[in-house]
């Protein structure tokens, strides 16, 4: 007997229908799984068959050929255990085989005593069911995943029993919907940071280039030394930043859902990413990779903030790798038999010390390095790196004698996170209907359309580059972030102030570096 059932292979955000074909004939009893089987999927024979025995369901002694198809397409995780499972008890005649099986999608992993575990990905999945206009059974612990997409039909099960029962009809959809429920644990909001830039004594140069990275999305590098608040701002910055909008918190979620760090207790990630990883980290583990091209790092960090402290202790090729997603706000990552690409747009916070020691130019100790060892300490840091960063501020350390007698004050994160918003509600009315959602994602080509200059502000930009040498797409960088802080400033063109207050945030650029 044959059947055919339908399901999905992920290949990072990329889905791909699969239909999983099941027959029963001739031949040696036991199972074949045909079609470019990952590891995972040959060992659904035992997991399938010991499962329905278990389960007091028929195993047919006789020839059970398992086909994926497309043939040419590698599958990779458990999750086609459940169709071909039910595809078995189709062929037996456990179940009627004139059951309509097409309007449906079938995920999920067993277990040896027929419950079905959680996968991972199931939020594109939900998404891809609801375009084709499927329904889609998935396990009870995948439920709150999948209900993130309005309007989509799911049907969560637990155990064989209940798919069994929900094709016999002796158990409604509405039933395992209550049961789904019920099991659920409370949904948790994702914490929120509590720290509050108002905690943070002097700093207010600091604080208002931090403003101006949140509020356009650029890129920030602080340069300081040891224990001068450069972590201490960093730690704070997601509280300036809007809240994840309903298709930017989907958007996160499903690249946690496929990296398999999505908490069932917490379906829908509400709170902006904010990753800093260690200066030892690979490769691989920054932008993502693998034999099975799992996301890294920077598309972990999608639509919210990297952090990485000690920027030069971080290996120079793994720095290097920023280049391409920093520019384009995506990541490629190629394999012989796969291509899979993931967002990445994300800002990029950064900290360094001004040398080895970190006390050159401190106003509190002694640098003890040799103009070697510091030229050799920065030069660990590539031009074009650094060059795709808008701002660079020196965050100076203060004396514990001043900051004690410092209060605490300034702007706190509501206040700030209060303008934040207003110049971000003027973007969106400037972007909407394009591609761009903040100054910071523009591109070179739409670079001088949203940010045109006036006669004496593009005199004087031109004289100031000129004087500095800086690059075309630091000339870039410079009107959007001059476009930032005009939008802050609620004035709708660039004047020459502006310009000059973003002119000042690349002398660092030129007087630590060149």
């Amino acid at each position: 007997m044959f059947t055919r059932l339908h399901s999905i292979s992920a290949q990072g955000l990329s889905l791909h229908p699969i239909e999983v074909e099941v027959d029963t004939g001739r031949g040696l009893p036991g199972m074949i799984i045909v079609g470019l089987p990952g590891k995972a999927i040959m060992e659904s024979r035992d997991r399938v068959k010991t499962a329905l025995l278990n389960t007091s369901m028929p195993f047919p002694r006789a020839r059970v050929t398992v086909n994926l198809a497309p043939g040419d397409l590698k599958k990779e995780g458990p999750l086609f255990d459940l169709p071909i499972a039910l595809g078995v008890m189709i062929c037996t005649d456990f179940l009627p085989s004139s059951l309509d099986t097409d309007e449906y999608i079938f995920v999920g992993e067993l277990s040896l005593d027929g419950y079905l575990r959680p996968v991972h990905g199931v939020l594109g999945m939900a998404l891809y069911a609801k375009e084709k206009s499927k329904k889609l059974m998935v396990p009870t612990s995948n439920y709150g995943e999948a209900t993130l997409v309005d309007g989509l039909e799911v049907i969560p099960v637990n155990h064989l029993n209940d798919v069994f029962a929900y094709f016999q009809k002796t158990k409604s959809a509405d039933e395992l919907i209550s049961l789904a429920k019920k099991a659920q644990a409370p949904v948790k909001e994702s914490p929120s940071l509590q720290k509050d830039f108002s905690e943070v004594k002097g700093q207010a140069g600091a604080k208002r280039a931090m403003m101006i990275a949140a509020a356009g999305g650029h890129n920030l590098l602080m340069l300081g030394a040891p224990g001068s608040g450069k972590s201490m701002l960093a730690e704070r910055f997601s509280g300036i930043l809007p809240p994840l909008s309903r298709e930017e918190a989907l958007s996160v979620t499903r690249i946690y859902s496929v990296a398999g760090l999505l908490q069932h207790h917490t379906p829908l990630i509400t709170h902006r990413p904010f990753r800093s990883p260690h200066h030892t980290i690979s490769d691989v583990a920054l932008i993502g990779g693998g034999s099975d091209a799992k996301p890294g790092e920077i598309s972990l960090t999608h639509n919210g903030t990297l952090f990485l402290d000690e920027l030069p202790e971080f290996k120079r090729s793994t720095l290097e790798v920023l280049r391409q997603p920093l520019e384009s706000g995506m990541i490629t990552i190629g394999r012989s038999k796969q291509v899979s690409e993931y967002p990445a747009n994300f800002t990029f916070l950064a900290a360094m010390n001004p040398c080895p020691c970190g006390y050159y130019g401190s106003q509190l100790r002694n640098c003890r390095c040799n103009s070697t060892q510091i030229e050799r300490y920065l030069a660990k840091l590539s031009g074009p790196l650094l060059d795709r960063i808008d701002i660079h501020i020196e965050v100076t350390d203060q004396s514990p004698a001043l900051l004690r007698r410092m209060q605490k004050g300034g702007a706190s994160s509501e206040e700030m996170q209060a303008r934040v918003l207003a110049a971000h509600q003027v973007q969106a009315m400037r972007y909407k209907g394009t591609d761009f959602n903040r100054n910071g994602d523009l591109r070179a080509g739409s670079v001088e359309k949203y940010c045109p200059l006036e006669e004496e502000g593009e005199s004087f930009l031109i004289k100031a580059m000129e004087e500095l040498g800086l690059s075309t797409r630091a000339f870039h960088k410079i009107l959007l972030v001059s476009r930032t802080i005009a939008d802050l400033e609620e004035e709708e063109s660039i004047s020459t102030q502006h310009l000059s207050e973003a002119l000042n945030y690349r002398v660092l650029d030129q007087k630590i570096f060149n």
